[in-house]
């Protein structure tokens, strides 16, 4: 395949991740075809040298991967410097059936929301090998970060468990989103989505981000309204002193998991409550699409 001139490598990448989306059979509920696990993905882009990756590794611990080094690891022979590199990073949204269904629960989530953990981040798998593979047959060296087999989660000194390569954290970075009350992402699709990225050797332009700070469209933290996500927990985890992530945990694996289990007969920790019939479900509440 030829190489891609660099002004429509954006634009290529973006149509690339977006056509699997819409055809590939594990976009799907059950994992293999059917009703479709997302919708439409949005997609952004950071430097690899962005000065937030070594600020989250001293915040977070040394076990966090900024780009350079999860390239490293993929790419053992090739490394590059962080200025050489390019952080791809994607929002999936919930599907309108999964939301709808989601609203109607308040302590377990519905199935379709557990599929979409299992089957959908099953899907997300696929997505990063093939956005992998896509990259390569054009001749830009890539890596998912998620993948990797060092992949794992780690003790934070500040804040307890915490993974070595945090896709929220880059689609922050890549101008998709800040952080709300409960930790999740708010996008301009809402909080109810997953995420996921990919690290290339290539010098993209970054996605302009919108906002001055890492919880600039969260009502709570901007005027100090709405707690909606609080309200919907649970594990009663949410609190005006942000996510209690022990509490969280425990419920995910004491409750749901095990109602997953049943349900499904697949080991996964699906929740989410918080992440639907609240402002922020499928919008920035700070600028609403009807207005």
């Amino acid at each position: 395949m030829p190489r891609i001139p660099a002004s429509k490598l954006p634009d290529w990448i973006a149509g690339t991740i977006a056509d699997f989306c819409a055809t590939s059979p594990a976009n799907s509920l059950t994992g293999n075809g059917g009703e479709p696990a997302w919708g439409t993905p949005l997609v952004g882009f950071s430097r690899g040298d962005d000065p937030y990756y070594p600020r989250f590794k001293a915040d977070i611990g040394p076990f966090l991967w900024p780009p350079e080094e999860a390239f490293a690891l993929g790419w053992p022979d090739a490394s590059a410097a962080a200025d050489e590199l390019t952080v791809i990073s994607w929002v999936l949204p919930q599907t309108t059936a999964t939301l709808a269904d989601q609203r109607a629960e308040t302590g377990l989530p519905a199935e379709r929301w557990s599929r979409s953990r299992h089957f959908g981040e099953g899907f997300n798998e696929a997505l990063r090998r093939h956005l992998v593979e896509a990259l390569g047959r054009v001749g830009i060296a890539a890596v998912a970060p998620a993948l990797l087999p060092g992949f794992a989660y780690r003790m934070s000194e500040r804040f307890w468990l915490a993974s070595n390569w945090s896709e929220r954290h880059v689609a922050f970075v890549s101008g998709l989103g800040t952080f709300g009350l409960s930790d999740g992402l708010i996008t301009p699709v809402g909080k109810a989505m997953r995420c996921g990225s990919v690290v290339a050797r290539v010098d993209l332009p970054p996605t302009p981000r919108r906002y001055s700070s890492h919880q600039a469209w969260c009502l709570y933290y901007a005027r100090g309204t709405c707690r909606a996500c609080a309200r919907r927990c649970p594990a009663d985890a949410i609190s005006e002193a942000g996510h209690d992530k022990q509490k969280c945990h425990a419920y995910l694996r004491e409750v749901t998991a095990v109602h997953a289990k049943a349900a499904l007969g697949v080991e996964v920790t699906p929740c989410g409550l918080c992440q639907v019939k609240i402002p922020c479900e499928r919008e920035i509440p700070l600028f609403p699409r009807n207005e």
